[in-house]
């Protein structure tokens, strides 16, 4: 099993190495499956973890329960991904299209491939410089479309990700610092060797560490207050990069922030960790919920959602218990499907009527009969609703807080869940369930100074419905029966978070 975590790292970078000077028709072909080969290979991994714990490789290479869950989301997110890339992505003929496209598809796999590299790599430092290139990389990607929107959002977002980065980066050299006095002046931080000599580190520098791992990593997961790049980037990004960032970047800074949770809490215990990631989840929560009431750009309601979403996470991990922690990382898997779904219906809604205000909107079903249905449901997926893997999760989540007699917290997430609720689905409804008039549309855009004009029922792609069909699937599949084998994973990935 060592040569899967070897290919998970290598195919992605062979294909973006290849697409930088293949043709872009080429490219199209490739990156669905380079994603379907990343999803293979990480559920291939899932029978052999349950089984044995860990798969490892030589040198730094190693995975548990808790990276696989992780590895799933990433995949998954990419597959479909690269799939809704082939439909949406349009790419002029001549010289300037073809550089924009292998940079496009170039920078989607270096993008994954950092994002697959995050929970493969079991040392704290290698982890760091992971989600340092996603941001790198990322930050191109975001600005790709050369407009002075696109350009103001990913400088935005690469210098408030790169300050964050730079408190992270502290936090590793806070932890290592402490590791000397138990290790020696020279070693390697892995995440196993720091938990197995988690109970001989000192208390204070704990503290610390993770308080500066929560800020750092926080600032790319979105937590609030170190989320301002969040809705600009997602926003302004090329749809197919917003879905990435949203559906798979937030969950892998997520993902370090739980290591140094689980080392911090085998130090000290878990309620100091806990107490911090209450905080600042209930405060995410709360802002995302209030925003969402009043957005009119599709795609930053769905970056509002993005927040909310990783308050949630946080909130659920501030339980501490098992059945939280399961409900956390099924939040997880489903959070990926979802948000990456809602996005593609946004780029479908946005290439069939040319503008993101929802205002503006009217009819995107009638125009979009499929990717605008799936639309639809990705949102109510988004707001918990049954039978979607969020409402499972959701519910996990709260009853972890309610078994942990933590009920004031729990009865603030669902109100603070049914004010986003409220947001996201009367917008969406709105502009995609009702009746599309274009003399209407135009006198509601008149205030933009643009007119919608009639659109041609039709989609725009049949593979950007077969990418958020694909979604659709995952989330009814983990609402309605999580397979024994992932189940199995999300209870062994509970279990070491929840032991000390």
């Amino acid at each position: 099993m060592a040569g899967v975590l070897v290919a998970l790292l290598t195919i992605p970078f062979v294909v973006a190495a290849a697409s930088c000077v293949l043709p872009v028709g080429i490219s199209k072909v490739l990156a669905p499956a380079s994603g379907a080969a990343a999803l293979v290979l990480s559920l291939w991994l899932v029978p052999a973890v349950v089984a044995h714990g860990h798969v490892s490789a030589s040198g730094e290479l190693r995975v548990d329960a808790l990276s696989v869950v992780f590895l799933l989301a990433t995949a998954f997110v990419y597959l479909t991904t690269a799939i809704f890339s082939a439909g949406y992505l349009h790419v002029v003929a001549g010289a300037r299209g073809t550089r924009y496209g292998r940079r496009f598809y170039a920078g989607l796999h270096v993008f994954c491939w950092a994002m697959l590299a995050a929970p493969l790599v079991s040392n704290l430092a290698l982890l760091w410089v992971a989600v340092e290139v996603t941001t790198v990389v990322s930050a191109l990607l975001v600005a790709i479309d050369d407009t002075d929107a696109a350009t103001e959002a990913a400088w935005k977002y690469i210098l408030i990700a790169s300050m964050g980065l730079g408190i992270a980066l502290l936090a590793t050299i806070v932890l290592y610092d402490a590791g000397t006095s138990v290790f020696g002046a020279s070693y390697a931080p892995s995440y196993t060797r720091m938990l197995a000599g988690a109970h001989e580190l000192p208390a204070n520098v704990m503290r610390l560490a993770f308080v500066l791992s929560v800020l750092g990593f926080g600032t790319k997961m979105g937590l609030v207050p170190m989320h301002t790049w969040l809705p600009d980037a997602h926003s302004e990004a090329p749809t197919p990069v917003s879905a990435l960032l949203s559906g798979a970047l937030l969950a892998t800074c997520f993902y370090a922030i739980l290591r140094y949770y689980q080392i911090t809490a085998a130090a000290i215990g878990s309620g100091y960790p806990r107490n911090v990631l209450l905080v600042l989840g209930l405060a995410s929560l709360l802002l995302a919920a209030l925003y969402l009431l009043r957005q009119r750009d599709m795609k930053r309601m769905l970056a509002y959602s993005s927040i909310e979403h990783m308050g949630i996470l946080a909130i659920g991990t501030s339980f501490g218990v098992t059945l939280a922690f399961v409900g956390v990382l099924l939040h997880v898997l489903a959070h990926a499907a979802a948000k990456g779904t809602a996005f593609f219906g946004a780029g479908s809604v946005l290439r069939k009527f040319g503008t993101k205000d929802m205002a503006a909107l009217r009819g995107g079903v009638g125009a979009l009969p499929w990717s605008g249905s799936m639309l639809v449901a990705a949102v109510l997926a988004l707001s918990a609703m049954p039978p979607f893997g969020l409402f499972r999760s959701e519910f996990l989540i709260v009853s972890g807080g309610l078994s942990d007699a933590r009920y004031g917290v729990a009865a603030v997430l669902v109100v603070l869940v049914m004010i986003a609720f409220a947001g996201l689905s009367w917008s969406t409804t709105k502009t995609m369930l009702t009746a599309g008039e274009a003399d209407a549309t135009s006198k509601a855009d008149a205030s933009s100074g643009s007119s919608l004009g009639a659109v041609t029922k039709g989609e725009v792609s049949p593979w950007i419905a077969v990418a958020m069909g694909l979604g659709i699937a995952g989330l009814l599949l983990l609402g309605v029966h999580v397979p024994v084998d992932l189940g199995r994973l999300l209870n062994d990935a509970a279990h070491e978070l929840r032991s000390p």
